[in-house]
């Protein structure tokens, strides 16, 4: 059975969470609630859908997504029973109609070959009440070349549209970036555990935004460029070889940026990217990071 995970905060948006769920076509599935010790309290709200919907609700003394979101998806995920999938729905997230029940239609394609299965979705602006395209996928597709898309502006991905196995979940967990920004992102790569990513481009998950989540939000510049460079590092060290080189040097040019806009590079991330250009040789590559290591040496010792 499928297990339905919701780190709950904001009461906003939440009832359009819980109507979709109400609204599926198949109703085999639980959800799990955990209240991140939110001063709006959605007992009430809960106890209107109380009939529709098969949910566990734990109010947590402490707030934790303040300090570590990963944590509160950890302590939320601890919830569950003995369901062996999992999906992490937003509280401003909701599903189509049809999303539990093709998730049971194509289960035999995919429950002997991939660890990670994801939903077409759209984005929906709460605020303007807008909504984006509709963002699909190759049926199934190795989890490089999903991120790289990603990178590349081609596509979008976040943590609600996605359902992952418990098996890859418990050997892996959620690397706990700052913010969680860029968690999900590593997860899919670790998760999918070599195995290709398969896409349910039938129906649709709904993704809300809104100036009251992180990704609305500007005050949270420092912590997200902080994630960023941190996880294109965990990409250079553990992940370029899946990337032909006209791929992995944007991926490395984009980590060296990330860094320069902030600060000068440290001797160990010199060092990083030196035996990176080394072991994916390009001449031409090679002789522009060498200029440019140049040119920032030069400015270092003239301001000394």
């Amino acid at each position: 059975m499928l297990a339905i995970v919701i780190p709950y905060y904001k009461l906003d948006y939440f009832e359009a969470t819980l109507q979709s769920l109400s609204n599926q076509t198949n109703k085999q599935f639980k959800v799990y609630i955990g209240d991140d010790a939110s001063p709006q309290d959605p007992v009430a709200l809960l106890n209107t859908f109380s009939g529709s919907i098969n949910f566990v609700y734990k109010r947590f003394d402490v707030n934790i997504g303040q300090v570590s979101l990963v944590q509160q998806w950890d302590r939320c995920i601890d919830m569950i029973g003995n369901e062996q999938w999992i999906m992490i729905l937003g509280d401003d997230d909701f599903l189509g109609t049809d999303v539990v029940e093709q998730w049971y239609l194509k289960y035999k394609d995919f429950s002997d070959v991939s660890e990670v299965i994801r939903f077409a979705s759209r984005l929906v602006s709460v605020k303007q009440h807008t909504m984006s395209e509709v963002f699909e996928h190759p049926v199934f597709e190795d989890a490089t070349d999903s991120y790289l898309r990603k990178f590349c502006h081609t596509s979008r991905s976040s943590l609600s549209e996605h359902i992952f196995s418990r098996s890859s979940y418990m050997k892996y967990g959620f690397y706990n970036y700052p913010l969680a920004w860029n968690s999900d992102d590593r997860a899919w790569l670790d998760f999918s555990d070599n195995k290709p990513i398969y896409s349910i481009n039938e129906s649709i998950v709904y993704i809300g935004f809104s100036d009251s989540n992180i990704s609305g939000k500007s005050d949270n510049i420092d912590k997200k460029n902080v994630s960023q460079i941190s996880f294109f590092r965990y990409l250079i060290s553990r992940k370029l070889a899946f990337y032909k080189k006209s791929d992995l040097y944007k991926i490395v040019r984009r980590y060296e940026n990330e860094i320069s806009t902030q600060r000068g590079l440290k001797v160990s991330e010199w060092m990083l990217l030196f035996f990176t250009y080394i072991k994916y040789f390009d001449r031409t590559e090679f002789i522009k990071f060498v200029k440019r290591f140049l040119r920032t040496s030069i400015r270092r010792d003239g301001k000394k």
